[in-house]
Order: C-alpha cells, then sequence, then structure tokens
C-alpha cells in the first residue's frame, strides 16, 4: 500500500511498481515483432487507428543508415527516444567518421530508460523498442524494456499479441533461416497476432540485410507481395 506512489520507493518484496506499470503499458501497445537471420533482420509492426478519420502512425523508424527500430507502448516517449537515439547516431558519425555500433546506440538509450527509474518527480518510458541493425560484428536484432535492460534476440515481439507470435517463433524458427524466409515468418507471427486485422494496409515492414547494410521500409505492394506467399 502507497508503495506505487513514488518511483524511488522499493517495496518489501523489492519491486519497483511504477517500472512494473510501465511494462503495462507496452503489454497494452499494439504488436511489434522482428526476425533475425545470418543475412539481415526484418521488422514487422501492426499499424491500426482507433479512430476511423485518423491515419496510422507510423510504428517503424529510421535512425540512422544501417540501423531502424519498431516499438510498442506509448508513442510519445518513443518520439522522444528516438530523436535522442538519431542524435547519438549522427554525433557518433561525425566525431569517429563511421557508424554507430549497434549495441552501443541500444546502451545508450537503456542508460535513459534506467535513469528514469531512480529519480524522483519522473516516471519510466512507458515503451519497448526492438532495434534491427548491421554493423563490422553482423546483423542485430535487440529488445530494450521500461526499466533499462536489453536483450540480444534471434526472434521477438512485444505489445498486445506479443505471446501469439512468440508460440510462432519457438514453433518455427530455425538458426538458418534466410532473409526471406525470416520475412515470411514475420507476417506468419504478425497474424497470429493480428487475427481478423490482419490487412497489408495494417502492417508496416522493415529490412535490412549483411549485403548493403541499409535499412529500409516496405512498399505496400511489396507487404501484399508476401501475404500472398502465406
Amino acid at each position: 500500500m502507497g508503495y506505487d506512489r513514488a518511483i524511488t520507493i522499493f517495496s518489501p518484496e523489492g519491486r519497483l511498481y511504477q517500472v512494473e506499470y510501465a511494462f503495462e503499458a507496452v503489454k497494452r501497445g499494439m504488436t511489434a515483432l522482428g526476425v533475425k537471420s545470418r543475412e539481415g533482420v526484418v521488422l514487422a509492426v501492426e499499424k491500426r487507428s482507433t479512430f476511423p478519420l485518423v491515419e496510422g502512425t507510423e510504428k517503424i523508424k529510421r535512425v540512422d543508415e544501417h540501423i531502424g527500430l519498431a516499438f510498442a507502448g506509448l508513442f510519445g516517449d518513443a518520439r522522444v527516444l528516438i530523436d535522442q537515439a538519431r542524435i547519438y547516431a549522427q554525433s557518433h558519425r561525425i566525431i569517429y567518421g563511421e557508424p554507430i555500433p549497434v549495441e552501443l546506440l541500444v546502451k545508450r538509450i537503456c542508460d535513459i530508460k534506467q535513469a528514469y527509474t531512480q529519480h524522483g518527480g519522473v516516471r519510466p518510458f512507458g515503451v519497448s523498442f526492438l532495434f534491427a541493425g548491421v554493423d563490422r560484428l553482423g546483423p542485430h536484432l535487440i529488445q530494450t524494456d521500461p526499466g533499462g535492460t536489453y536483450l540480444h534476440c534471434k526472434a521477438r515481439a512485444v505489445g498486445s499479441g506479443a505471446q501469439r507470435a512468440l508460440e510462432v517463433f519457438t514453433e518455427e524458427y530455425r538458426d538458418d533461416i534466410s532473409l526471406e524466409e525470416a520475412t515470411l515468418l514475420a507476417l506468419k507471427a504478425l497474424r497470429a497476432a493480428m487475427e481478423k486485422e490482419f490487412k497489408a494496409e495494417n502492417i508496416e515492414m522493415a529490412r535490412i540485410s549483411v549485403e548493403d547494410k541499409v535499412f529500409r521500409l516496405l512498399s505496400r505492394e511489396e507487404v501484399e507481395s508476401y501475404i500472398e506467399k502465406l
């Protein structure tokens, strides 16, 4: 009783309730997922508007030429952190003359998230990211959570339909999966998460390959062509 009123107070069980509430905000967000292969990484998100006269907002963002992300949770929180990620990426290019390593960028964003779990007068960021990128170490798919933790993943989903998508990944993911197969697997998992709303206009996808190291969004026509292959 009362332990959830301040971010700096631990409960007797060692829990920070405000951080746990931020996790709940992520669980209520629209589904976002990613799949990594040796050839690259693919991201896919559920993109729907809750109001008929409002166009769906973009849930996949490009951070730098070689890094992009998808998110689930509060859009305003995501926007602030994405802007900061872009500043970090461009500053690294200017100072060092090379693209920022994917894990370094993720760590810096998680440092911000973690700081907002231990100061009075603030609240945690209610958003989880799936970073997809390629650097000199190869392809990366990294998830961040509201507490500032990050995890390297082979396949991952966050948001309201995450559990159904993860069941598909657990059953069908292979270590030798190709980028094309990863794209189809991402759509199959998203179909399980979205159920009746699974349509090309409600889906946003992006890919990055090891070959060109360029993060790009797929057009609706490309998404429709992959859906036809399912």
